[in-house]
């Protein structure tokens, strides 16, 4: 299938490792000019380059913390310079501080909806003048199933991303008149450096070892196996695909089927 993405720019926001390094490789497989970010411009350039010699195409590195508004503008205004302007923007920022309730103050949650919520909504601001003048866009956010069904020991996760859903539903009735579309993505247990962080911690709280807290964790997951970015990261090259043009407002999870819920 072409998905009609030559040629075209994208940002993918927190791309140096886990998911969305592989949803930068995935979409400059496609043809597509890519920045790249992270906070360590060593690692952003590094990861540039890698990308740029597996794909085959331009990738250029914006060294930013999107938690910041200082950093979310810079990485829109670089991206801005190398490109031209953003096409498909890919949101995404990384966990908050893992823990319960009783382990966070109130600096953890404002650090936290920094993190989550204000670099998404900085990141779309600064992107949608290009789209809206071009009438094309794709906006894709990356998220947690803990919006579907909360985790344990994750609280700032499970308390402030549903709020990016419901931003996206309130811009995809706004920004359909402009041809943009916004979607949510949904990973679910993908092997990352989070994931194996939150599951010793589980296996501490519970008491238990981590070898039976990752089996616990496997027998949830209905294809028996964890995730790979790669997983994650083929449905949002798709989602920001051409042919994917009549889809907008969707949440979208990616998890082995870990989530049954009926919506």
């Amino acid at each position: 299938m072409d998905l009609g993405l030559a040629g075209k720019a994208a940002v993918v926001a927190g791309s140096t490792k886990g998911i969305g390094r592989a949803t930068a490789l995935g979409l400059a497989r496609e043809g597509m000019r890519v920045v790249v970010n992270g906070r360590d411009r060593k690692v952003v350039d590094a990861t540039a380059r890698e990308i740029s010699s597996q794909a085959g195409a331009r990738v250029f590195g914006v060294a930013a913390d999107v938690a910041t508004a200082a950093g979310a503008a810079e990485l829109i205004r670089g991206a801005n310079a190398a490109l031209g302007g953003v096409d498909v923007l890919v949101t995404n920022a990384g966990g908050p501080r893992p823990g319960g309730f009783d382990d966070l103050s109130d600096e953890d949650f404002v650090a936290g909806f920094q993190l989550n919520f204000l670099s998404t909504v900085r990141m779309i601001r600064a992107a949608l003048p290009h789209m809206r003048r071009q009438r094309w866009g794709r906006i894709i956010n990356l998220q947690s199933t803990a919006i579907k069904e909360p985790v344990p020991l994750v609280t700032l996760t499970n308390s402030i991303r549903p709020g990016v859903t419901g931003l996206a539903k309130d811009l995809a009735g706004d920004l359909g008149k402009s041809q943009i579309t916004v979607n949510t993505v949904l990973s679910g247990p993908v092997m990352t450096d989070r994931l194996r962080t939150t599951t010793a911690a589980r296996a501490a709280a519970a008491g238990i070892s981590e070898e039976e807290q990752w089996k616990r964790y496997l027998e949830l997951v209905p294809l028996g196996r964890f995730g790979k970015p790669e997983d994650v990261a083929a449905m949002i090259v798709f989602l920001a695909s051409e042919p994917a043009g009549w889809i907008t407002g969707t949440v979208v999870q990616v998890d082995g089927g870990r989530i049954r819920g009926a919506v």
